[in-house]
């Protein structure tokens, strides 16, 4: 739930989620003044904002063109990430396992969803970098092989996993076709 980091700068944050369980979380985890919340579509909020936010949530829309044209109607920047379908889904497939995901996406068809409705979009890759690529080198060199014979896996993870922070993740405008995520910056 961003909105409750975004409320820490932010004058204003509006989390929209229709989830009745979502809804109900973020409106008594988060309880700062400047941050509110509405249970209702995303597809049917239509007040001016100075930014949408949208994170990791195109790929659970019906109609994500309709929701993309929308937001260029009632701010004039957004922030739009979703999974990158090459490293989300095994190689060759359509799609990965997730089914609440509906569309996921490559680079161009993403590039081809948002450039319609913005005048300059700008597509950053979310890479892994300190830990977690460390870990993705072990990985590669066979790492869950040997934790797992060792009966490691729980006592490791139950260690790695919360120390992972925001400094083990990179924004970067290259390789975005082995990034883990797209983040597209839209300007109206």
């Amino acid at each position: 739930y961003g909105s409750g980091v975004l409320g820490r700068s932010a004058a204003e944050v509006i989390g929209v989620d229709a989830n009745p369980e979502a809804f109900e979380h973020a409106s008594a985890k988060y309880t700062t003044e400047n941050v509110s919340f509405r249970r209702e579509l995303v597809e049917s909020f239509a007040e001016p904002r100075d930014a949408i936010i949208f994170l990791q949530t195109i790929e659970h829309v019906q109609d994500p063109d309709s929701l993309v044209a929308g937001f260029a109607k009632i701010a004039p920047v957004a922030y739009i990430s979703t999974p990158n379908l090459l490293t989300l889904a095994p190689e060759g497939a359509e799609k990965s396992d997730n089914p609440w995901h509906i569309k996921e996406y490559r680079l161009e068809e993403y590039r081809a969803l948002l450039e319609p409705h913005f005048s300059r979009v700008e597509i950053l890759g979310l890479h892994h970098a300190r830990k977690l690529k460390a870990h993705e080198l072990a990985l590669s060199l066979g790492w869950d092989r040997v934790h797992k014979s060792l009966g490691l896996s729980k006592p490791f993870y139950d260690r790695f996993t919360p120390a992972i922070s925001a400094s083990d993740f990179r924004l970067s405008n290259h390789d975005l076709e082995s990034s883990l995520d797209f983040l597209a910056v839209c300007h109206v």
